[in-house]
């Protein structure tokens, strides 16, 4: 273990950015004896109140699947979701390998080889090994019975809505539809008359109720003791009861136990499964904080991936106290309202899967401004902001602008429906007086119709120093007397300037000039070499001028084209490609 852990170089990481209000990612890179790792990790506040980490299926139904972004799309009327993904699947239908309880229902058997990642009423994180023990019980005695698969050779398999719409469609089998019936619930008798009996599957699964499926052996069965207007009572008993269990999905393997990294965890995992990959992955600090884990793999160069073992450890060093691994591979998917944050390793980018794991934030939230700074100077450039926030409830609220001198500048006070709300703002006051430049603060705090506050707070800057940026030639053809790039900007006050030459991806080319330039018209020239003698390379560019004042740090940019052409002949000078 010890050589492993050497093996590891303390990641590199980048500031945390604040995704909604309590929750935070970063990305962290870990340079190690097999190349770059890129770790995606988001925290979020121990569940209850306004924060809840529950598992979100695919399409609503235990068929099909769907990528993690188009989930939080599906949800994002009811809350803010950040997350990942969740079990292992069947790749051919979608049907998670695990166990699935949403709200205290469960929807999916637990598999007894691999670990179960429950959360209870508390917020508490549990990793545990689940068994499911189903019967069922018409007129004769109790029954062995699956739930929402098909059943065995002589088996019986209860389907709820939960499944999808009817039963799978498959000759020699008899249904006894159960109609009402109650939500599967585990640990309590479930009981309902036999409003129908049925054969050759497509049965439709009504809303309330469910379908008893039975085949071979099983049909005799079914049809002598569940006909119609009989009384049918079904048990899903799981062990242990997980009775403080209210949400699960399946996982494994265990990753820590006791914040200790999980070596033999005996869990039905293949060599390969276990090998470097992408990986996700799932914990809880002792403070009762969750951490959600996505590593990238299978791109070298950027990340290849992490062992299970070393997931473990990675979680460890996170301060998880109990942790468990998710789906793995091309499905480890880590995204926010929508938007991915991690770089799944399939060809064809995010996999489509089961089931999201996600942190749903109920209260408030302000996405960030679109201008970080905004420059309201004329030069048409971020001279507006635009800001927004959404409520998931009808909630009374109170929006406003705070500046640097600490004013409030109300906004808005009103009850409000769910949805999103927008507003635009020019850095003029109501009478068209400019505001002070410096760190402004967009304000908005809520109560929604269930009595529970919540507040939402971007910043941004208003900077009018640098402005008025234009770049010329836009095409600039490089050689000994060629063309010169001439880059002219505005400064409004003494401000320290730096020019850069950036490829069109951000990638910084050359350092064209720093120097402190006081208010007032320049010009940057470059002749597109890189130091004394090398030219440029022929592409696409982007000049970035930067301003740092006492307001605070501004910039601009522009784009150009830069061509190599060959020396007049008899000119004199080199260059290399």
């Amino acid at each position: 273990m010890a050589i492993v852990a050497a093996c590891l170089a303390a990641p590199a990481q980048a500031a945390r950015t604040l995704l909604m209000p309590g929750v935070t990612y970063e990305r962290q890179v870990q340079f190690t004896s097999h190349g770059p790792v890129a770790i995606h990790v988001l925290n979020a506040p121990r569940p209850g109140g306004l924060y809840s980490l529950k598992p979100v299926l695919s399409n609503g139904a235990i068929l099909g699947r769907e990528r993690v972004t188009a989930m939080q799309r599906n949800v994002s009327r009811t809350a803010t979701a950040a997350g990942v993904n969740g079990d292992l699947f069947r790749y051919d239908d979608g049907r998670p390998s695990g166990v699935l309880l949403q709200g205290g229902v469960l929807a999916n058997a637990p598999s007894a080889e691999r670990s179960s990642v429950g959360l209870a009423a508390d917020g508490s994180l549990r990793v545990e090994r689940v068994k499911l023990f189903g019967t069922w019980r018409g007129v004769g005695q109790r029954r062995p019975l699956t739930l929402n698969q098909p059943p065995g050779v002589n088996g019986v398999s209860l389907y709820t809505p939960a499944w999808g719409p009817a039963t799978p469609a498959e000759t020699g089998t008899v249904e006894a539809v159960l109609a009402p019936f109650p939500l599967a619930a585990p640990n309590v008798d479930l009981s309902g008359p036999v409003t129908e009996i049925k054969q050759g599957g497509g049965t439709p699964i009504p809303p309330g109720g469910a379908v008893l499926v039975a085949r071979g052996s099983g049909t005799q069965r079914l049809v002598a003791e569940a006909f119609v207007a009989s009384p049918v009572t079904v048990r899903l008993v799981l062990s242990p009861s997980w009775a403080e269990i209210v949400d699960a999905v399946g996982g494994g393997p265990i990753l820590v136990r006791d914040s200790k990294p999980v070596f033999r965890h005996f869990e039905l995992f293949s060599t390969e499964q276990l090998a470097r990959n992408p990986r996700t992955a799932v914990g809880q600090l002792a403070d009762g904080r969750i951490v959600l884990v996505v590593v990238d793999g299978r791109q070298p160069g950027y990340s290849v991936g992490m062992t299970n073992f070393e997931l473990a450890q990675t979680l460890v060093r996170l301060g998880a106290v109990t942790a468990s691994a998710l789906d793995a591979g091309g499905s480890s998917t880590m995204a926010f309202d929508g938007n991915l944050l991690n770089k799944p390793s399939d060809p064809g980018g995010e996999r489509a899967v089961s089931e999201g794991f996600f942190v749903l934030y109920g209260g408030v939230y302000a996405p960030p401004p679109t201008e970080p700074v905004l420059s309201p100077n004329g030069d048409g450039v971020a001279e507006a902001q635009s800001l927004a926030y959404k409520l998931v409830r009808p909630s009374q609220v109170e929006v406003s602008l705070v500046g640097p001198d600490k004013v409030a500048r109300p906004l808005e006070a009103a009850q409000k429906p769910a949805g999103v709300y927008r507003f635009t703002w020019n850095g003029t006051s109501r009478d068209g007086v400019a505001e002070p430049e410096g760190v402004w603060r967009f304000s908005v705090n809520a109560v929604d119709d269930a009595g529970q506050s919540s507040s939402a707070t971007r910043l941004f800057s208003v900077d009018r120093t640098l402005g008025s940026l234009a770049v010329a030639p836009a095409l600039v053809r490089v050689r000994p007397g060629g063309d010169t790039l001439q880059a002219r900007f505005s400064l409004t006050r003494l401000a320290n300037v730096t020019a850069r030459v950036e490829t069109r991806s951000g990638a910084v080319y050359a350092v064209v000039s720093r120097q402190t330039l006081a208010p007032g018209t320049h010009t940057i020239r470059w002749d597109g070499r890189i130091g004394k003698v090398a030219f440029a390379r022929s592409g696409a560019y982007v000049l970035r001028i930067t301003a740092g004042s006492e307001i605070g740090r501004s910039e601009l940019s522009a784009p150009f084209a830069l061509r190599r052409v060959a020396a007049p002949a008899g000119a004199s000078g080199s260059g290399r490609r």
